[in-house]
């Protein structure tokens, strides 16, 4: 049981981060993310099938066919929710103009994506992402950091911040600022290619 239930955790942060990372990706305007999306994407995949393997097992050892329904049903739901987040991406990589409702949608947000990259002087290099306490003292939660060319999708407290580590953070636009300024500085991405 134990299992299903980390699985299916893991599956419904994956289908999270990838809203998240495609909604950066359309922010920024930025390939390298919106194809992050993607490769999640097909993690989503496998892994929701597995979860619905899982499901059926537990059913046919101990029986209760409602559970595994009730599993099998969040793991499609999830899925769906990743092939959206797979299609808010592919507006960036096909260079599609946005819809105006949703250019309004994203200008009217109070939550925000943000990115900033960890500084050679920033007192957060060398530092845990617990003692730094983003959500209670900035309140901005990091989703993603991007080290070199590897991404680190939802770094738990224990993730070490180096110099040159690009954080991505949601949260209130008021943050947006204050987190910038503690962690170095706002991420300029590179031209879509």
């Amino acid at each position: 049981m134990k299992d299903i239930d980390e699985k299916f955790l893991d599956l419904k942060e994956k289908a999270s981060l990838m809203l998240d990372l495609a909604y950066s990706s359309l922010l920024y305007d930025n390939r390298v993310i919106a194809r992050e999306v993607y490769n999640l994407e097909d993690e989503v995949d496998r892994e929701h099938t597995e979860l619905q393997r899982m499901a059926i097992e537990d059913a046919a050892e101990d029986g209760d066919i409602e559970k595994a329904l009730v599993y099998v049903k969040l793991a499609t739901a999830l899925e769906v929710i990743a092939d959206s987040a797979r299609e808010i991406s592919d507006i960036v990589l096909r260079d599609m103009d946005m819809h105006p409702i949703f250019q309004q949608s994203l200008r009217d947000s109070d939550t925000i994506i943000t990115s900033a990259v960890v500084s050679e002087h920033s007192p957060t290099a060398g530092k845990k992402l617990m003692e730094l306490r983003l959500p209670a003292e900035v309140g901005m939660w990091v989703i993603a950091v991007k080290r070199g060319k590897r991404w680190i999708y939802g770094p738990d407290g224990d993730f070490t911040l180096k110099t040159g580590d690009i954080l991505i953070a949601r949260g209130p636009t008021e943050s947006e600022d204050e987190f910038v300024k503690l962690i170095g500085r706002k991420v300029e991405w590179e031209a879509p290619e």
